[in-house]
């Protein structure tokens, strides 16, 4: 098989369409940023005093959450339920997914939840650090699979209306 030939069905990779293009483009900063935190995190695991870095985690860990929000709200209002139509969204790609972004979001909101306000230890630091560490790992497979997998049956699958409609919808989630 070519080295320009997707994973799926051995088709070629196909020219993805503005509103896909876009959704993808917000990867590389999100993964920037995950970079970041998990960085952060290995330095909590592994020094005694770790209040700086945790202050500085809970901030890395807002500013994420702030741009991964309206990026997770385009996919999971505009671009999921459209291809729902074709492949449904209880089995299959689209419930991964889902269940992928839930995961996520969780291991956030659990951290943020815990991390502010309340004295915690520096073991219960290196704990909740172990929150984003599992965010890291679910987003960075799951934007890998979304841009080799599900953005290239996307763009087979979505007629150019859809993929237009796709693209003026995503515009309207700031």
């Amino acid at each position: 098989m070519s080295s320009c030939m997707s994973a799926i069905g051995g088709m070629p990779q196909a020219e993805l369409s503005v509103g896909l293009k876009q959704l993808k483009s917000e990867h590389p900063l999100l993964l920037e940023q995950l970079e970041g935190m998990y960085g952060l995190t290995q330095k909590i695991d592994q020094e005694r005093d770790v209040e700086d870095y945790f202050l500085e985690l809970i901030a890395m860990v807002k500013e994420f959450k702030a741009a991964l929000d309206p990026h997770s709200e385009r996919e999971e209002g505009v671009l999921f339920p459209m291809m729902g139509v074709y492949i449904g969204t209880t089995s299959g790609p689209i419930a991964v997914m889902e269940y992928e972004h839930d995961q996520a979001k969780l291991n956030i909101k659990g951290f943020l939840e815990k991390a502010e306000g309340n004295q915690t230890s520096t073991e219960e630091k290196k704990k909740l650090a172990e929150l984003i560490q599992e965010a890291y790992f679910i987003l960075t497979e799951h934007f890998s699979k979304e841009e080799n997998v599900l953005f290239p049956m996307a763009e087979r699958m979505l007629t150019d209306e859809e993929k237009a409609e796709l693209y003026h919808r995503i515009q309207e989630i700031k």
